[in-house]
């Protein structure tokens, strides 16, 4: 998987990796990854909007070609990279998509600074924080990567972030996704899930969001199920929610067609609204 050449920016005393595509003077669509991803996993959508928008996807801090630091990561940490990468750009206003862990960045970075953004896509996330079930085992993850290293690490991860026939219809992206992994050093990985552990909860902030919403889930999302999306898609006032059919975590790869198309459609709503208030 590729999207473009890549490029380092340094912020927040860190180098952190990113694809910028797309005329410059279009619309900032920002994309944010999972855990334990890289950009890459966007760069079917890459492609299909680099010609109509400028397309931006970059490595959260100890993800991909970014660095790694100390290891010590939050989401509040991750906000603050986004925010200070929208100003290195100079992008006042941009739309901001975020799967899973880049779903979580988003929606705190839209508590926090929420004239920031046009518009937003949330894909297959959750605004609740950790059930303490569920710290447990991020917990016990972060024993398991620091003995097994990150290649078992990716053997169990990738088995639960794609559906089951994922592995014959998409076999590529299944090889991608468990490749990333493989290469992501256990340090990241482990700090990465204490930071998730220990994010905020922005349930509360769901109502106060008044820009265009598209919710998008895999219908066989066992991760943050369609019932996380619906409780997204009950609180975010005019928000749209679509189930995306054969498809688990990693919707956007799993059926880019579908995916894309409510992406584009969306995007091509945003557009003509922006235009309209000018």
């Amino acid at each position: 998987m590729s999207a473009g050449t890549p490029r380092k920016m340094f912020v927040n005393n860190a180098h952190l990796t990113y694809v910028d595509e797309g005329p410059r003077d279009a619309l900032p669509v920002v994309f944010l990854h999972g855990f334990p991803f890289s950009h890459a996993m966007w760069t079917q959508q890459i492609d299909v909007l680099k010609s109509t928008f400028r397309a931006i996807a970059y490595d959260l801090r100890g993800h991909g070609q970014s660095d790694i630091g100390d290891g010590q990561y939050s989401i509040e940490g991750h906000v603050d990279d986004l925010l200070a990468l929208l100003d290195t750009l100079a992008i006042e206003k941009a739309v901001i998509v975020g799967l899973s862990m880049g779903g979580y960045v988003t929606l705190r970075a839209l508590e926090r600074n929420p004239e920031q953004f046009l518009a937003t896509v949330l894909c297959d996330t959750r605004s609740e924080s950790d059930s303490n079930e569920v710290k447990v085992k991020r917990y016990a993850g972060v024993r398991t990567v620091k003995e097994t290293g990150s290649e078992s690490f990716a053997d169990s991860f990738v088995k639960m972030v794609f559906a089951a026939t994922s592995s014959q219809r998409v076999p590529e992206a299944v090889h991608a996704i468990h490749t990333t992994i493989r290469r992501t050093p256990p340090l990241s990985i482990a700090g990465t899930l204490l930071a998730l552990a220990a994010r905020t909860d922005t349930t509360e902030s769901l109502s106060r969001i008044k820009i265009p919403t598209l919710i998008l889930v895999g219908e066989q999302d066992v991760v943050t199920p369609p019932d996380a999306a619906r409780a997204l898609h009950e609180r975010i006032t005019g928000s749209e929610l679509y189930l995306i059919p054969d498809a688990g975590h990693m919707a956007n790869l799993e059926n880019p067609q579908a995916f894309n198309g409510h992406l584009l459609a969306f995007l091509s709503k945003v557009v003509a609204g922006h235009h309209g208030k000018r």
